[in-house]
């Protein structure tokens, strides 16, 4: 039986079924109409149809070569690169030289945007030389055939996120803890977002559930919890954006009733005005190896809280907000006291001005991080 069979319906592809998988995703109406509007956005709905086949044909010929899924992720860089240079002012990394190329770790990270944050993390991987991370993902961003395909190309695995019932829960819980125990052993890094769900208010803080899921498939062998949290080689890792493209609809869904239902596509909106947004500048901190992350689940979350609060990088943005909202001057941490730029002044006020409750939660977001870097209860 083959190491990865337990994990068969959520491990990422091979390379022996990328061609399938490359021949299936070429012919998908859909996501080739979806390349289009993209590519072509003047292209009216009825040459579509017409212009399926040579896209089709283009994709057959850019990828005839590709042998590996590394091939695949490689042909992504430029496209990475340019929408870097399109949609940004800059995008920085720090952290990466005091870690090891041939080491495996798992990288827990603050969760900003739905696919950025580790597009990010890869392409800076990659930059440096680094073996690209596996991703978890939650199996509500997989809404169609192509979507779960071009994901699970890209080195994400699934975490199953809508099951119900307590047991089938634990059932995926436990799958999932043992996947990245496996791929760890395999040699193989792994993202994982800190909590489910992104921080919509700016407050990056490590939900313990996810540290207990670390260890659920670990709790009946002869290892402590300690010991189980050590050999993790969790790497702390917070992203931070100067602009945040998707600040006022998270305002929006916090300011709306309680268990108001997300609109319908709104993930995908959402990933698409976070790739495509503007986002001023933008850096990525790989904090040290937790040696001696903890004894307790709570323990570990507040370690790793602790590292993503000070590794975050502090715009001018985040200080404005804190100013603002609070009456005190930014504290002289990285560039919060930094003047904005023009451009991003006036980005940073078209956000301000739908109404009181809004404005107030897209600052709240900007001033959270500040907040939490001096020790303080972020404002209100």
């Amino acid at each position: 039986m083959s190491p990865d069979a337990p994990f068969e319906a959520i491990r990422p592809y091979s390379d022996g079924e990328l061609p399938g998988v490359l021949a299936r995703l070429r012919s998908d109406p859909r996501l080739l109409n979806a390349m289009l509007r993209f590519r072509a956005p003047w292209a009216p709905a009825w040459l579509l149809p017409v212009l399926r086949p040579f896209l089709s044909r283009a994709l057959t010929q850019r990828t005839r070569h590709f042998k590996t899924i590394d091939d695949f992720q490689a042909s992504l860089e430029g496209i990475v690169a340019h929408m870097l240079r399109s949609s940004t002012d800059g995008f920085s990394w720090s952290g990466l030289e005091a870690l090891d190329p041939a080491r495996a770790y798992l990288f827990v990270a603050n969760h900003r945007d739905i696919a950025l944050d580790s597009i990010l993390l890869n392409y800076a991987l990659h930059q440096a030389g680094f073996p690209t991370a596996r991703v978890a993902i939650g199996d509500n961003l997989l809404a169609t055939e192509a979507a779960a395909d071009l994901m699970r190309l890209n080195k994400s695995f699934i975490v199953r996120r809508s099951v119900t019932g307590l047991r089938e829960q634990l059932a995926a819980f436990t799958l999932t803890s043992a996947y990245i125990h496996h791929s760890l052993e395999e040699g193989a890094s792994v993202w994982i977002a800190q909590r489910e769900g992104r921080a919509k208010d700016g407050q990056d803080r490590t939900d313990p559930a996810i540290i207990k899921m670390f260890f659920v498939s670990q709790r009946k062998g002869a290892r402590s919890f300690a010991e189980v949290m050590r050999d993790l080689s969790i790497v702390p890792v917070a992203v931070s954006y100067e602009l945040d493209p998707c600040d006022v609809a998270k305002a929006r869904s916090l300011a709306a009733a309680p268990g108001a239902l997300k609109a319908p596509g709104q993930d995908l909106q959402d990933i698409i005005a976070g790739i495509t947004g503007r986002k001023g500048r933008v850096h990525l901190h790989f904090g040290a190896p937790l040696d001696q992350p903890g004894d307790t689940p709570e323990a570990v979350a507040s370690a790793i809280d602790a590292a993503i609060h000070e590794g975050f990088h502090l715009w001018p943005t985040h200080g404005e907000a804190y100013e603002r909202l609070t009456g005190q001057d930014a504290p002289p941490l990285h560039d919060a006291q930094g003047a904005l730029k023009p451009a991003v002044r006036t980005a940073f006020e078209a956000r301000l001005g739908e109404s009181e409750v809004i404005d107030r939660w897209v600052l709240r977001q900007y001033a959270a991080p500040v907040a939490l870097a001096l020790g303080e209860a972020p404002p209100v």
